[in-house]
């Protein structure tokens, strides 16, 4: 190994990039490993729609300069605050913006982080090991599937989670029940019928959920609503823009009650442009919970309980759970078992200082992990320009040795560092 690099990111999504944006133009050595917009690349079903807004979509560098809209200039490709943005074009911005950004990206898979004395050692996949005084885990939602317990029993070619399927044309004739009730279940059911799929969507909601702008607005909000529903990077309302606007007050409440607000606040919900896609074409089995499932024939028998009280019995060929994630330090299992033991962690989400750092001195979180500390934002890419800001001002605050100087070409062409 080299000598050690100030900052290992772990994790090429909107956090790691953007992360890695802020500490190059700080002058902090920092190396980021991970395929670039992997999860949203190789996990998200093609034709999906954003559910966050487009100017809550950017990546953040520090000047706040290549932005969503900027890029769609570049491409000329349609912007538009009441359109939302396609998956694809969302994509293709992520990869340009780490181009841009962060040219140095090291694509390998982080296999092992353990702790050795005051420093890091990070395994790679391709059998490198890099030294490293500080690591940020910047890691997406993928470790932290949750499956409920009756669907897991299955064996795997029958049931799958949705963060698993990208190609859904897999599934054209087939019958597939896809299990819950927010974004994730609403979208892939909407998709999977297109696709010319016998697709059921079973919750156990008394109805589905539908936030956000429609993509033709009738006009402005009246002024009491936009007093009362004031928008933010999250949507409308006043507790997402207390949410965007006051991060710190949310990490200053008692662990427990922070957590409730996070499970709760900006629930199981679809963007306004999904509902044509779902309401009246996908047969809507809701108020209906799965008590059993068992494996008949080529494929799955459910049961499921009504409301009433009553049984019912229905046969798919495949089940999808798109029952969301849950964030568990014990999942990590790219972190070595020494260390994932002495973070200090609450209902499985690690518990972090003011400026993201874990139990374990120098290990830091952001994105989704760091949710239960700083609120919802955290499990939004508008969440990234905030967590790379505070996070890179602590960094440089006790970096170990200064800073270098300006050597390399920033966004706009002026003197900047290298990554």
């Amino acid at each position: 190994m080299n000598a050690p690099v100030e900052v290992a990111i772990v994790g090429a999504g909107p956090y790691g990039l953007s992360l890695a944006a802020h500490l190059d133009a700080a002058g902090i050595q920092t190396r980021v490993f991970g395929r670039a917009m992997d999860s949203w690349r190789s996990h998200m079903p093609e034709g999906m729609l954003l559910k966050s807004d487009p100017f809550a979509s950017n990546l953040s560098d520090p000047q706040d300069f290549y932005t969503l809209a900027r890029f769609s200039e570049e491409q000329s490709i349609p912007y538009s605050e009441p359109e939302p943005v396609k998956l694809e074009v969302f994509c293709a911005y992520g990869l340009a913006f780490q181009k841009r950004c962060v040219p140095r990206l090291t694509d390998a898979q982080v296999t092992n982080v353990e702790r050795m004395g005051d420093e890091f050692v990070v395994s790679l996949d391709n059998g490198g090991k890099v030294s490293a005084r500080r690591v940020a885990i910047a890691i997406g939602v993928g470790p932290f599937r949750y499956v409920p317990e009756i669907l897991g029993a299955l064996p795997d070619g029958l049931v799958s989670h949705s963060f698993d399927h990208r190609d859904l044309s897999l599934f054209s004739g087939a019958r597939v029940a896809v299990i819950g009730g927010g974004s994730s279940a609403i979208d892939l059911a909407g998709l999977l019928h297109e696709r010319g799929c016998n697709v059921a969507l079973v919750s156990r909601r008394t109805e589905l959920r539908f936030t956000g702008r429609s993509s033709q607005p009738s006009g402005p909000d009246p002024w009491w609503r936009r007093i009362r529903h004031p928008p933010s990077g999250l949507g409308p309302g006043l507790r997402s823009r207390f949410s965007t606007d006051a991060p710190l007050l949310i990490h200053a409440l008692p662990k427990s009650l922070r957590f409730e607000f996070v499970r709760r606040h900006l629930g199981p919900a679809a963007s306004r442009v999904m509902k044509d896609k779902v309401v009246g074409q996908v047969p809507l089995l809701l108020e209906r919970e799965v008590v059993a499932a068992a494996v008949e024939g080529s494929g799955v028998a459910l049961k499921l309980s009504k409301k009433d009280g009553l049984l019912e019995t229905l046969r798919f060929d495949h089940v999808i759970a798109a029952t969301g994630f849950r964030v568990d330090v014990s999942r990590l299992t790219l972190l070595s078992p020494s260390l994932r033991k002495d973070i200090a962690e609450y209902k499985g989400a690690p518990i972090l200082t003011r400026h993201f750092q874990s139990s374990v001195p120098g290990l830091y979180f952001i994105g989704l992990t760091a949710a239960a500390s700083f609120g919802p934002l955290m499990r939004f890419t508008f969440g990234a320009r905030y967590a790379a800001r505070r996070l890179t001002r602590a960094l440089v605050r006790s970096q170990r040795a200064p800073a270098r100087c300006f050597t390399g070409p920033t966004l706009d062409g002026h003197a900047g560092t290298p990554v």
